[in-house]
């Protein structure tokens, strides 16, 4: 058998071809094999529908694009799916005058500012501050998360070029990339789901018309996220039992951090209720005992003093349970058995609890209602059992004003003659300037039955 001798040359050739071939080799990428969705055909806007403004939508060589319009609020293009978990990725080209934004587990109800988008939004921001892939919260809080000081991915945004998002929304947490530059890392647990929306932002009376965003490529796995999610090394703003910077601009503060109870007394205490009531990952409980009022643990009150103000609080009921909130407190008022005397924000399990067909006038001590004197609108937006709902109440010169999760569901003047008549005609009569105080203390009820609550912020009017 003959064989061939391979020359010293040869033989180095041979190696350096193998070598650079398995250079080759390493610098492919590895293909996708995601399972991904589009959820824009590429050909018109079927599953898609616009709300809002009036902003032109088409769709032009297999992209939408959007197109300004004067006189007009935000539009937004919805998805009509709902999405709660997930990982999206998008391509968008954008004029560099123009600002726009991606809304994620977005919402549009007829009870929210009559049907006002709101809802998380990825910020498309082509101007200076460059806070393009940082979270917005529309139509509520503001700004969650914004990208002062992140300088990588301030400067990963391309002008008038196509730039691509990632962004994760899994659980209470949200992540953002651009052009594959990790931007913003948000922990908020205030909506888990909600349409997809392309925004064209609205224009001033001297803005140009005309201005276009354009969209491609957009895509969404559902599935399995835990397999494809990525790791960010970006530091994670915490909503909970922390004001945004919106909130602290405008002069909100925490009534409650999360962890402390120092600024909290018993209602008949000196101090904090030593059983009771627990703290525990960040959440306020008020434990059930049974049923009866302030046998436990007893109400809590500040102890500071408020005069006009605005106040949030997110609670969580038990099924059956009741509470309130009340403010205008005085604890001198009543040092006997049962509860402190204020103006109360009813908190009750309406279907359950046998207090939603008592009071002195009907309904007058359902859910959100100034228990006992004035019935809560009942077409108000309640969630169920075991989920957060949002107590908000306004006070200012007189004028009060009782919401719930985004609605109006009461008012009324503390200082009229139509107020002063209700008191009159009810238990209250035979407390001294009942409801009349300038200022009083914000106090939580404890009414026996197991209630939850967190973000509990005030700002002074």
């Amino acid at each position: 058998m003959k064989t061939k001798t391979i020359s010293g040359v040869t033989f180095t050739l041979l190696l350096m071809t193998a070598f650079f071939l398995s250079l080759s080799s390493c610098d492919t990428k590895p293909k996708d094999s995601a399972p991904w969705t589009d959820i824009f055909n590429g050909k018109n806007l079927d599953g898609w529908t616009q709300k809002g403004g009036v902003a032109k939508y088409e769709v032009k060589d297999s992209l939408i694009v959007g197109t300004t319009v004067p006189n007009t609020p935000n539009s937004f293009l919805t998805t009509d799916k709902q999405y709660s978990d997930f990982i999206m990725e998008v391509e968008y080209k954008v004029d560099s005058t123009m600002n726009s934004g991606i809304q994620i587990r977005s919402n549009s109800l007829d009870h929210y500012r009559n049907g006002h988008v709101h809802g998380y939004q990825i910020e498309i921001d082509p101007s200076e501050r460059a806070w393009s892939g940082g979270i917005y919260d529309e139509g509520r809080r503001g700004w969650l998360f914004s990208l002062t000081g992140s300088k990588d991915a301030q400067q990963a945004f391309k002008q008038n070029e196509w730039n691509k998002y990632r962004i994760e929304a899994i659980g209470d947490t949200i992540q953002t990339w651009v052009n594959g530059v990790p931007a913003a890392h948000l922990i908020d647990d205030k909506t888990d789901s909600g349409f997809i929306a392309l925004q064209v932002h609205s224009i001033g009376e001297d803005d140009s018309e005309g201005k276009e965003i354009m969209w491609r490529n957009i895509r969404i796995l559902t599935e399995d996220l835990d397999q494809y999610s990525r790791e960010t090394p970006v530091d994670p703003v915490k909503t909970m039992n922390n004001l945004t910077s919106a909130e602290k601009e405008t002069g909100w503060k925490m009534l409650w951090d999360g962890e402390s109870t120092e600024a909290w007394r018993g209602a008949k205490l000196e101090e904090f209720p030593e059983k009771g009531w627990v703290v525990e990952d960040g959440v306020l409980t008020v434990l059930a005992t049974g049923g009866e009022e302030s046998t436990a643990g007893g109400d809590i009150v500040t102890k500071k003093l408020y005069g006009d103000f605005e106040l949030k609080v997110d609670f969580k009921i038990t099924e059956g349970a009741n509470s309130g909130i009340k403010y205008y407190v005085d604890t001198d008022l009543n040092k006997g058995p049962g509860s402190s005397i204020g103006l109360e924000y009813q908190i009750l399990d309406d279907k359950r609890h046998p207090d939603a067909k008592k009071g002195n006038h009907e309904g007058s001590r359902t859910l959100a209602s100034l228990y006992d004197l004035v019935k809560a609108d009942q077409k108000k937006p309640v969630n169920p059992i075991g989920e957060w709902n949002t107590a908000h109440i306004i006070s200012k010169d007189g004028h009060v004003e009782h919401w719930l999760n985004g609605m109006k569901v009461l008012e009324f003047d503390r200082n009229s003659e139509d107020f002063l008549k209700l008191v009159s005609e009810s238990k209250y009569e035979k407390w001294p300037d009942f409801g009349q105080l300038e200022k009083g203390q914000i106090l939580l009820q404890d009414h026996g039955n197991r209630v939850s609550f967190k973000n509990i912020k005030l700002k002074s009017l």
